[in-house]
């Protein structure tokens, strides 16, 4: 047999070898998550179980509603050199059957609620005790996940509930090189299941989509593109075992040739 025959036969028998198929690497292949795509209606952000309010009531007349609002409380910080201090209210904490624990009002149920229900709730019970008052809320635990082929994927806590997807992807640095951004995945729970859609980075239209601001506990994945799969079963020891292959090719070739 030739030398180079047998090069060609070893390095194509690595190749085959180390070949990744999508199948190998890509996130949540499984067909039937089409039952659970998402609509193309677009919904508001509703309160969950684990969301933490915070909720202001104000009014004219502050010392009518001073009862309905949580004590503000000092949150310091202490080293040797310096000592810093500040004030922060205290927020509410969604407990598992879905309510919240209000001064005055005791339990209120705000599962299933969105910002705008609450609010109204809340002035309506508030206003028979209290005259126009005003409730703020706001969910300080404004939750979004990137992960796939990004920058530095990670979980991140918003300071604001109008987040867009750009901006989520902004936190995680941007895209690689190799994230395909015509796929881009968006997994949303709702009503207790999990839905999802695919999402077009290249399209201007994206910005005007209702999947283009975000909601709490979004996960965004981008999928990785067919060179990024093509190199993913390669690693730092492929050169070795090339060169291991290149030897063993030549010594074969030197016992051939003093066989002859």
């Amino acid at each position: 047999m030739r030398p180079h025959i047998i090069v060609i036969s070893l390095l194509s028998i690595f190749i085959s070898t180390s070949c990744a198929s999508r199948k190998d690497v890509i996130y949540l292949q499984d067909q039937q998550l089409e039952e659970g795509q998402l609509s193309t209606e677009p919904t508001e952000l509703k309160y969950k179980p684990d969301d933490i309010l915070t909720i202001n009531v104000s009014a004219l007349d502050p010392d009518t509603v001073r009862p309905f609002n949580l004590p503000v409380v000092s949150n310091n910080t202490f080293d040797i050199t310096s000592a810093q201090g500040t004030m922060q209210q205290q927020s509410y904490l969604v407990d598992y059957n879905g309510n919240i624990e209000f001064p005055v009002l005791g339990t209120i149920k705000v599962e299933g609620l969105t910002r705008t229900e609450l609010t109204s709730l809340l002035v309506d019970k508030i206003k028979v005790m209290a005259n126009d008052p005003i409730v703020n809320i706001r969910l300080a635990n404004f939750t979004i996940t990137v992960i796939g082929e990004v920058n530095r994927p990670g979980t991140f806590t918003m300071q604001d509930e109008r987040v867009t997807l750009l901006e989520a992807l902004g936190y995680a640095n941007d895209l690689t090189i190799f994230g395909r951004r015509k796929n881009v995945k968006l997994i949303r729970e709702i009503d207790g299941k999990k839905k999802f859609a695919y999402i077009d980075l290249t399209s201007i239209n994206t910005v005007n989509s209702h999947l283009y601001y975000l909601q709490q506990n979004d996960v965004i994945y981008v999928e990785p593109n067919r060179a990024k799969i093509r190199s993913s079963s390669y690693n730092q020891n492929n050169g070795v075992i090339i060169s291991a292959i290149s030897t063993l090719a030549t010594i074969t070739a030197i016992v051939l040739s003093n066989q002859k």
